[in-house]
């Protein structure tokens, strides 16, 4: 079903105001630790504007660590995290969620007792402009607002394609529709900066397809920068601008996808020696150089 109007024209809070060049997202060094276990260690990166940035790792190598830092879960030790040029290394997540943040999550975080509007309908709580009080007499602006918000969920399920399923609750749906309504709710919190925790993990191929299209509707329509985590390695190439590498919570490299899937360190941490021999042909094609090397093998 078509949308009914451009997302831009609907999600209008998603439009970035920073000075050209600027990046949305500066991590400086951060380090991570638990009970002497560390988790991050040095992390620095920059994302830029209309960006997909990805991080690439094995189980364990901070990945979720470093988005649940970035998005005011976790504090680090050390290190500084600024969002929109405003540092947020010790802000809380509703702060962080309002100044434009949304994230997904690598384990489905969904109400599913709640339908699918619900729960898309929970994203919008942020541009509810009532209290308590006016929610419970449901009249006035409360009821102007409920309208408003409404139809932009609507929009946002058109575009997702899950139409069909907006009035069944989640728990009934498939594991990738789940995913897509995941991707709603964030959706519809309007963001600046989109963080996509393994948004293809578990799912088959038509299903993974079907998610790395809407990633690349959502960058084409509304030009959200976006910080992805991911293993499927197929997925980040296709869809990353620049990638950054961990291993155990250090960073190795960072560049294109291209210079990445064909680094030394990266081959022998994350792909291993069969992987990168597979796509040397390609990089022969067009050669690639790495930004910065971020040290050698921990």
């Amino acid at each position: 079903m078509a949308v009914l109007r451009p997302l831009t024209d609907t999600l209008t809070g998603c439009r970035l105001d920073l000075p050209e060049g600027k990046p949305v997202l500066e991590v400086a060094d951060v380090d991570l630790s638990f009970a002497g276990l560390q988790a991050l260690r040095g992390v620095t990166f920059e994302v830029r504007q209309d960006e997909l940035f990805a991080i690439i790792g094995p189980n364990g190598a901070g990945k979720t660590s470093l988005f649940n830092c970035i998005s005011g879960l976790y504090r680090p030790q050390r290190g500084s995290i600024r969002f929109l040029g405003r540092d947020v290394t010790r802000a809380k997540p509703d702060r962080i969620a309002e100044m434009g943040m949304a994230r997904t999550f690598q384990n489905i975080e969904l109400f599913e007792n709640l339908t699918v509007l619900d729960n898309l309908m929970l994203g919008r709580q942020a541009h509810m402009g009532y209290g308590s009080f006016a929610a419970l007499v449901y009249v006035g602006r409360a009821r102007r607002e409920e309208i408003r918000n409404r139809r932009i969920v609507e929009e946002i399920i058109d575009f997702l394609e899950i139409e069909t399923h907006r009035k069944m609750p989640v728990g009934l749906l498939p594991y990738g529709i789940k995913k897509r309504v995941e991707l709603g709710r964030a959706l519809a919190m309007e963001p600046k900066l989109l963080l996509l925790d393994e948004p293809v993990s578990g799912m088959n191929v038509e299903e993974t397809e079907d998610m790395a299209r809407f990633i690349l509707d959502i960058r084409e329509e509304l030009d959200v920068t976006m910080l992805l985590v991911e293993h499927d390695m197929g997925v980040v190439m296709d869809l990353a601008d620049r990638v950054l590498a961990l291993d155990f919570g250090i960073p190795i490299a960072v560049g294109a996808p291209a210079a990445i899937q064909h680094h030394p360190d990266v081959i022998r941490a994350y792909l291993g020696e069969q992987y990168g021999k597979a796509r040397a042909a390609a990089a022969e094609e067009e050669p690639a150089v790495v930004e910065s090397g971020l040290g050698g093998s921990p």
